[in-house]
């Protein structure tokens, strides 16, 4: 890459952490685009760094390598930990105590913004049949939606303290496409995660800002006005994929908390001892 070229590109050096899970390889092709060098990090297989990416695995919840971690970046993509729902303890080191050591580097390190891979499983006990906005109180359905409920109090403490500016990405279904009936509200296509993630990096304000992360979809549980600030226009949705979805599922119990709760299979795991 010529000096021009880096310089056009609106990051020197971007991390992305989470760098070999399913969103991750996704964005992480996707985000080379716009930075000189892509910083991926996981303790995961990496593969080999292809040219403008550095791998850096790392532990979330060693400190120390999480501070070197955030050496000379200029913004965090955080998605590293774990992503679904189980017993205490692993969540509580990955998801809790990692996502505290991320932010403590990044205010040691001069890290100005964050975009947190927040989840719907944050407000999961809330039902289908209610549109809620990310300013109504929390509701986790789980370990994992606590852990993300947490993420966001730390997110906000830090913008308020430190003026660490994070956007916090209540993450829907990012699938190829829909699998279920559920999905047809929370669904958001790998595109609309891109598009999402730019502007939570280039918003040229954004405080400490709570966003759903979904499509354009017909049905919808989320409202997302609280997205025009950062200018997120989302342009797919999954109603192309409504037909085979409900043929997959033709009948729904109402009663079964799965179908009752925006968290669906989520709400009814564990306890684990």
């Amino acid at each position: 890459m010529t000096a021009d070229a880096a310089s056009a590109k609106p990051f020197k050096r971007l991390l992305l952490t989470g760098a070999a899970g399913g969103l991750g390889r996704e964005l992480r092709r996707r985000l080379k685009a716009h930075c000189a060098v892509l910083r991926l990090s996981d303790i995961a297989d990496l593969g080999s760094a292809a040219p403008g990416e550095e791998l850096a695995p790392a532990a979330l919840e060693n400190a120390a390598a999480v501070l070197a971690l955030l050496a000379d970046v200029d913004a965090v993509v955080h998605l590293g930990g774990i992503s679904t729902e189980g017993p205490f303890e692993p969540i509580l080191q990955a998801n809790i105590v990692g996502t505290y050591n991320l932010y403590e580097a990044a205010r040691k390190q001069g890290v100005r913004r964050v975009v947190f891979a927040s989840s719907n499983h944050v407000t999961g006990f809330y039902r289908q049949d209610e549109v809620i906005n990310a300013a109504m109180p929390m509701r986790p359905d789980g370990h994992y939606g606590l852990s993300k409920a947490f993420g966001e109090n730390l997110a906000q403490f830090y913008f308020d303290r430190y003026g660490i500016e994070t956007v916090s990405l209540r993450i829907g279904s990012s699938f190829p496409e829909p699998a279920d009936r559920r999905m047809l509200a929370t669904w958001l296509s790998y595109d609309d995660l891109e598009r999402l993630v730019l502007a939570s990096l280039t918003a040229p304000v954004v405080g400490h800002s709570v966003i759903y992360g979904v499509s354009d979809n017909t049905t919808t549980w989320w409202d997302n006005t609280s997205a025009r600030h950062i200018g997120y226009r989302p342009q797919d949705s999954s109603e192309p994929f409504r037909a085979a979805a409900m043929a997959r599922q033709p009948v729904l119990d109402p009663t079964d908390p799965i179908t009752r709760y925006q968290g669906g299979g989520f709400v009814i795991k564990g306890p684990y001892d």
